[in-house]
């Protein structure tokens, strides 16, 4: 299989290790030379700086990793092309082209994966097994937290400079940290309506919001909110379920899973695996890449997943725009 990947910053470089790690060689990369990464960890890899050029060595699939605002610049032609798409979230800044993006993986035939990589995590694995088996019951509500303080993300760059920052790069707290609302849509079910407050309040130097408080109704009833903010310190990055018969809690630093059950009224501990750490989301969601290339899985987050998750992230800054509650 030939990989070309697309944008060379932190993610992009995450994903070409772990490629070579899992035995993929023949990669080639699409470069701009416009990241804030340094240029010496390229594997000596060829590369061309023009995607035309880039697509002309008829990849496989193409992991598309370059900033938000950019992606469907890479995307659209590359899946016209038939070539399989492993897309960072979110798929977009807007819904501009979406529909184009939408025919052009149809008609080309390959492959669409969004790479929200939460849905690999083990702890958010057994809390959604959890709420099936109805260990808690009906659920009635869930509360998301992730604050963590954005200069602290990638320390050996400016932060001013990445696309999180920016708002002409697609970035902002919403769309840059939807991987609550798109787990929360995992583990709960579509989203009928949403509300929000967001602003920028840090003294941070950046021109997109850096605090939301989101508010989502799921079509099954629940009630959901998510906090996100790119100033806190430590990092906090937790959620609760709370249900009739009891509640899950689950805390990113740790890993775990305690789950409440009124009818034992005791709290019970699920670790992840020993050893676990952070880039095994990102082995994982590659692995199963890989498995959905060859023809042995199909993709665990869609190209309709995708687009669900940046609907609820537009609607909760036209929330804050309108002043009004949004319908899905």
């Amino acid at each position: 299989m030939r990989f070309l990947i697309a944008g060379l910053g932190s993610i992009g470089r995450r994903h070409l290790q772990n490629l070579i790690t899992l035995g993929q060689e023949d990669i080639v990369l699409y470069r701009t030379f416009k990241s804030t990464q340094p240029t010496d960890h390229d594997h000596n890899l060829p590369f061309e700086t023009d995607l035309l050029a880039a697509l002309s060595h008829r990849p496989d699939a193409v992991i598309i990793s370059n900033p938000t605002s950019l992606h469907l610049d890479v995307a659209i032609p590359a899946a016209d092309m038939g070539c399989h798409i492993f897309m960072e979230k979110p798929i977009s800044n807007s819904m501009n082209r979406i529909d184009e993006l939408e025919t052009a993986v149809r008609m080309g035939g390959g492959q669409f994966f969004t790479a929200f990589q939460y849905r690999f995590h083990p702890g958010l694995r057994k809390l959604k097994q959890f709420i099936k088996q109805g260990d808690i019951g009906s659920p009635i509500s869930v509360h998301s937290h992730w604050g963590e303080y954005l200069p602290g993300w990638h320390p050996w760059e400016d932060y001013r400079l990445g696309y999180s920052a920016r708002a002409e790069l697609g970035g902002g707290v919403v769309l840059t940290l939807c991987h609550s609302l798109d787990y929360l849509r995992w583990l709960f079910g579509d989203v009928d309506s949403v509300w929000a407050f967001t602003a920028k309040l840090s003294d941070l130097e950046l021109d997109v919001e850096d605090t939301a408080e989101i508010g989502l109704r799921f079509s099954s009833g629940v009630l959901g909110s998510v906090h996100l903010d790119y100033c806190q310190k430590p990092p906090v990055h937790n959620l609760q379920a709370v249900g009739t018969e009891g509640t899950i809690r689950w805390d990113n630093a740790e890993g775990v899973v305690h789950l409440y059950q009124a009818s034992k009224g005791v709290w019970q501990e699920s670790p992840p695996p020993k050893g676990f750490s952070r880039n095994d989301l990102f082995m994982a969601e590659m692995r199963h890449f890989i498995s959905v290339i060859q023809g042995r899985d199909t993709p665990a987050c869609t190209l309709d997943d995708g687009i669900a998750a940046l609907k609820i992230s537009l609607a909760a800054l036209n929330s804050q725009k309108h002043g009004n509650e949004i319908l899905l």
